[in-house]
C-alpha cells in the first residue's frame, strides 16, 4: 500500500509543476511560447485539478487503513497520473483529441483507472461486511 503514498508525492510534484507552469504561461508570457508550446491553458488547468484529486484520493485511501490488494493500488496510482496526463498532453498537443494514438491512450487510462478505483471500492465494502 506504499505505492499509494509514493503516488500521491508524484502527482503533487506533477501538479507543482503545472502550477508553475501555468503561473508563467499568464504572469511572464514568452512571445512564440506561450500560445504555441501551451495551446490551451483551460485543460492544464483541467490537468492541474486532476492531479490534486487523485493524489488526495491516494492519500484517502492510504489513510483508512484497509489493507488493500498491491494491485489495486498500483492500477489507482498509474490511472491517477495517466488521466491527468491526458490533459496535460490536450494542452500542448491541440489536434490531441483526433489522433487514434491519443484515444486509445485515452480510453487505457481510464480503463486502468476504473479498475482500480472499483476494486478499492469493493475491498472497502468486502471490509464493512
Amino acid at each position: 500500500m506504499d505505492i499509494l503514498l509514493i503516488g500521491a508525492v508524484i502527482m503533487i510534484f506533477a501538479l507543482l509543476a503545472s502550477a508553475w507552469l501555468m503561473t508563467f504561461a499568464r504572469w511572464f508570457p514568452v512571445k512564440g511560447i506561450d500560445g504555441e508550446f501551451l495551446a490551451d491553458y483551460k485543460t492544464l488547468i483541467r490537468a492541474h485539478i486532476d492531479f490534486a484529486l487523485m493524489a488526495l484520493f491516494c492519500l484517502a485511501f492510504y489513510a483508512v487503513k484497509v489493507p488493500l490488494p498491491v494491485t489495486a493500488c498500483w492500477l489507482v496510482v498509474i490511472g491517477g497520473i495517466a488521466n491527468p496526463g491526458v490533459f496535460v498532453i490536450a494542452a500542448f498537443n491541440p489536434d490531441f483529441w483526433q489522433k487514434t494514438v491519443w484515444k486509445a491512450y485515452t480510453a487505457i487510462s481510464f480503463i486502468i483507472t476504473t479498475i482500480g478505483f472499483a476494486w478499492v471500492g469493493f475491498t472497502f465494502l468486502a471490509y464493512a461486511a
